[in-house]
């Protein structure tokens, strides 16, 4: 029987002049409340060492509502902003989980605006989206067709900073798991190429923020000559917001389209736990490693993976995949980025850098897969550069998906 999962289902869309004042009035409602509601739920702990729930916050906008300086609150759907209180009291529970940080105040011009409305908040029948307190339908554009019988639960609408308007809709959704495959692969990822297969192959990396990095410097340059709070400086925001939009869509598209191939052909995805965040501390590789998007690589193929029934794997960040010889193990002392090719001293065999690795990745992630073996660093002696003891097995399992 194939899962059924949640899936949110993105589509463009082109309000009227009317619906779009309603968006905008619902946006900043729901800015306002969310805002108001951590402030009260910071000056409660801090002044009264009190701590409020979502239920408290409910009540308090329901006595925020009769008030006559928030009294247009009562103008827009109620739906959206209890919603943002329920996000509200999410962002604390993952606070005291340790899991992210504090909650942070909404920003009129940082953030980007958003309403979530529930099913009793809008109709969806035949083809038409209708939300609470609006008239006609959504001129929505149906790209792909939902699922067969979908029966929305959530419409997130939103509009990003290049003015375009969109709803997401999640409903229930079942996937067809792929049929066993017995192959296997293991990924190198790098610069020049994005990804390279241990079956040798590489794929380029489409570099999108270098080939569009003249409209970007062009962009920012306008922006930079209007005057601050002038009609023309939002203008030149959202030509430049356009850019940046342009770069996402096409990396997030190739991305897509990368990952859906690797978890399609193989039963077994192997890849590094890669530490993205101290690697773009490097000025000098910084701009390139996130043009590359290696985190939302990984993300894709993590619940892709989920999706069809394969395996990602992932070892250990400090495995020396590029230094080991896939042939006969022998591990290098020291492996520069200028190196391309390399011969090794223990057997003689000739090897490209980023191929050699992507092999070493794929034997690593099958050890673990078939006996849990470890895949953390081997230990050398300083005078023979051979293994000292065996590999540890701490943390063999890190990144298996989780039943």
């Amino acid at each position: 029987m194939a899962p059924t999962v949640k899936r949110a289902f993105k589509y463009r869309f082109y309000p009227t002049a009317e619906q779009a004042a309603e968006l905008a009035r619902t946006f900043g409602c729901v800015r306002l409340v969310y805002n108001r509601a951590l402030e009260e739920r910071t000056r409660a702990w801090y002044i009264e060492q009190r701590r409020m729930s979502y239920v408290d916050t409910s009540a308090a906008l329901t006595a925020w509502k009769k008030t006559e300086d928030l009294a247009f609150l009562n103008e827009v759907s109620s739906v959206p902003l209890q919603q943002a209180l329920r996000h509200l009291q999410a962002a604390f529970v993952g606070f005291f989980d340790k899991r992210v940080r504090y909650p942070r105040f909404k920003s009129r011009k940082k953030s980007r605006p958003s309403a979530e409305y529930t099913r009793s908040a809008f109709t969806f029948r035949d083809g038409e989206l209708r939300l609470a307190k609006m008239s006609g339908p959504l001129n929505i554009r149906w790209s792909r067709p939902l699922p067969e019988g979908a029966e929305p639960s959530t419409v997130t609408v939103s509009k990003d900073a290049a003015g375009r308007w969109f709803c997401s809709i999640l409903c229930a959704d079942a996937i067809t798991r792929l049929d066993p495959s017995e192959r296997a692969v293991g990924v190198d990822a790098g610069i020049t190429s994005l990804v390279t297969l241990s079956t040798g192959e590489k794929i380029t990396n489409p570099r999108h923020e270098r080939r569009d990095r003249d409209r970007l410097a062009r962009a920012h340059k306008e922006l930079a000559r209007k005057q601050k709070g002038s009609a023309n400086r939002d203008k030149a925001k959202r030509r430049l917001a356009r850019v940046h939009a342009r770069i996402t869509d096409r990396r997030r598209d190739f991305l897509h389209k990368l990952t859906t191939r690797l978890v399609h052909e193989n039963q077994v995805v192997v890849i590094e736990d890669l530490n993205v965040t101290g690697m773009t501390r490097n000025h000098c590789f910084a701009r390139a490693i996130s043009d590359a998007s290696w985190r939302q690589l990984r993300t894709m193929l993590e619940y892709k993976a989920d999706w069809y029934g394969r395996d990602l794997v992932v070892i250990d960040r400090w495995f020396p995949s590029t230094r080991t010889c896939s042939q006969c193990g022998t591990i290098t002392q020291k492996m520069p980025l200028n190196v391309r090719e390399w011969q090794c001293g223990g057997c003689g065999a000739r090897h490209d850098r980023d191929v050699n690795a992507a092999r070493n990745v794929l034997a690593a992630g099958l050890a673990v897969s078939a006996c849990g073996a470890g895949v953390r660093p081997q230990r050398e002696s300083s005078r023979t550069g051979q293994s000292a003891v065996k590999q540890e097995t701490h943390g063999a399992t890190r990144g298996l998906p989780r039943s």
